[in-house]
């Protein structure tokens, strides 16, 4: 109690008085908007549609805002900049591809789900295939949740308050886990995915307009004139390969001696395993697509899908150019990284580069007293909106597809929320205790991708051959997802001391996953067929009116295809 009592006086005198005011008025506003937009109607008790979809009555802006409060967390906010520190912008290519994807779920998968009635993702899967498969991939996501996603942002959230508002040497990690874990459950356990996305619209505009503020200091630092364009043409005078785009093998090495080719490894990112990544993630994701799930019809959640593009087009500048700015001002004239060059808070207790400490660097160290407090909590909202959006969409999948089928089919709406308050509640506490022992990840955004990778190639392969193929059966899903995991483990073994084998080969991530997709496809199709001649009962029927498009949908999507061809042609 003592040291937690210390660590706030060391807080108050590190940002000062204004700048603790701004950060504990952003709390306050957060706790009273979602407590507001939880609160029982009067005569109306609240059931499991306002519970887990928001009462179906989200507005376009609101889905938009809410995807990328959900999406943009600690993992792009500190792990994405310690990848441009490490990598360079090339790392962007998930977030400008990522604007693509919205625009493909938006105009083929949508229409889909919304048409099913769904609450969840593996709802669609028992409606498409069959309670089996829905339990297992029901199972699998929880267990993502809770041991990857929750832990995962929790540790590299708190790892980022205690480099800025702490000395950085995990003294306030603990603190700060279960202080994160307690603010997003506050509101979110009590008010349901209501309560999520309408905070989410100020958490949001607080993490662009303190990511902007960050990068634009930031910019004036390095500036040989003070001006944050003679900035961006320094960092790029400085280190020009930081602004490649499409790798060769070899143009990067970063600091821990490791060939960012791997990472991304050239033209294979624009046609390759990036897209099993993007599509996954955006198309079949709880946490992402529930907010979509919850919007007034279906115009609006596509017109939430093109403004959320339109946003993560913008996001590099955030959390990408962050990192970049950091290496360049721990180089010397040449971009190259010294001992005498690079602060000591970047090298480890063995030696090595800590790249995700790229953006804690900066707000500790150019972020003056005033705006500090707006940048925490641009930093917090961040980190809190992914927690909640988490929790609830963990609380959904088990009340939804465990609870309600399998312990209590008659459950009525007071039990059903009351369970996922509870189911909520007890991933937090699961998580707060994982998150201390992740330790050191290096890029966390390469790791969780990486090993994200591993299981979302197989499910990906499910949902296209259970969106696309009629013909696609149950036993040949069950056959492809399980089939996934060998295949997937067999590229895996070659980095870790097999290579020499003849039978094992070593290649890049993303290249596994695309390869990994694929063969889980063929094995889905390949029994689908064997076992049947025509389409399965459970088959969608597809027809040219279920993806008609509104000409705002479709004007806005040509403006973001276009806007990132510019940007790939610019910095190619």
């Amino acid at each position: 109690m003592q040291l937690a009592f210390l660590d706030t006086v060391i807080f108050v005198a590190y940002c000062g008085l204004i700048d603790t005011v701004i950060f504990v008025a952003y709390c306050g506003l957060i706790l009273s908007i979602g407590l507001y937009v939880s609160r029982d109607k009067k005569g109306h008790q609240k059931n499991a549609e306002d519970y887990f979809l928001a009462s179906k009555s989200l507005p376009w802006w609101a889905i938009g805002a809410s995807l990328i409060a959900a999406n943009i967390s600690a993992e792009q906010f500190i792990g994405m900049s310690g990848s441009g520190f490490a990598i360079g912008l090339a790392i962007a290519s998930y977030e400008w591809m990522a604007a693509i994807t919205l625009l493909i779920v938006g105009k083929f998968f949508l229409p889909i789900f919304i048409n099913k009635g769904i609450y969840t993702i593996p709802g669609f899967v028992e409606k498409r295939f069959s309670t089996n498969l829905k339990t297992i991939l029901a199972v699998f996501w929880i267990c993502l949740f809770v041991f990857v996603n929750l832990t995962s942002v929790m540790y590299l959230g708190a790892r980022a308050l205690d480099t800025v508002i702490g000395t950085g040497d995990g003294s306030m990690m603990i603190y700060a886990i279960v202080g994160l874990g307690l603010f997003a459950a506050a509101y979110s356990l009590y008010g349901g995915l209501s309560a999520v996305a309408w905070t989410d619209v100020v958490q949001v505009v607080l993490l662009i307009v303190g990511g902007l503020i960050t990068t634009f200091l930031a910019l004036e630092q390095v500036s040989p004139t003070g001006n944050i364009f003679d900035g961006f043409a320094h960092i790029y005078k400085v280190a020009p390969e930081k602004f490649s785009m499409i790798l060769s093998k070899g143009e990067i090495i970063t600091p821990d001696g490791k060939d960012a080719w791997w990472d991304l490894p050239g033209l294979s990112v624009l046609i390759g395993g990036m897209w099993v990544a993007n599509v996954y993630y955006w198309g079949f994701n709880q946490y992402i697509i529930q907010r979509t799930l919850a919007a007034k019809n279906l115009n609006e959640s596509q017109k939430g899908i093109v403004f959320a593009a339109f946003l993560k087009l913008i996001i590099p500048l955030i959390v990408v150019i962050p990192g970049i700015i950091a290496f360049v001002l721990n180089s010397d004239a040449n971009g190259v990284l010294t001992p005498e060059t690079v602060d000591p808070s970047f090298i480890s207790g063995t030696g090595a580069i800590i790249n995700d400490n790229a953006a804690p660097w900066l707000i500790k160290s150019f972020v003056p007293a005033g705006l500090k407090g707006l940048v925490l909590a641009a930093l917090a909202a961040a980190i809190v909106s992914s927690l909640a959006s988490m929790l609830n969409s963990t609380a959904t999948i088990f009340t939804m597809d465990i609870y309600r089928p399998y312990i209590n089919p008659n459950a009525n709406d007071k039990q059903t929320v009351s369970v996922g308050r509870l189911t909520a509640g007890v991933a937090l506490v699961v998580a707060m205790f994982i998150a201390p022992m992740l330790g050191n990840l290096g890029q966390a955004f390469q790791f969780i991708q990486e090993y994200t990778g591993v299981v979302s190639p197989g499910i990906l392969a499910v949902f296209l051959a259970g969106l696309f193929f009629k013909r696609a059966t149950n036993n040949g899903a069950i056959w492809g997802v399980i089939a996934s995991i060998p295949i997937a483990l067999y590229f895996k073994v070659a980095p870790n001391g097999w290579s020499d084998a003849a039978i094992f080969v070593n290649i890049p991530f993303l290249d596994q996953m695309m390869i990994t997709a694929v063969l889980s496809l063929a094995i889905i199709l390949g029994i689908s067929f064997y076992e049947s001649k025509v389409a399965d009962e459970k088959g969608i029927i597809l027809t040219k009116e279920l993806f008609k498009t509104s000409p705002v949908f479709n004007i806005g999507a040509t403006i973001v295809m276009l806007i990132c061809a510019v940007l790939y042609a610019v910095f190619w």
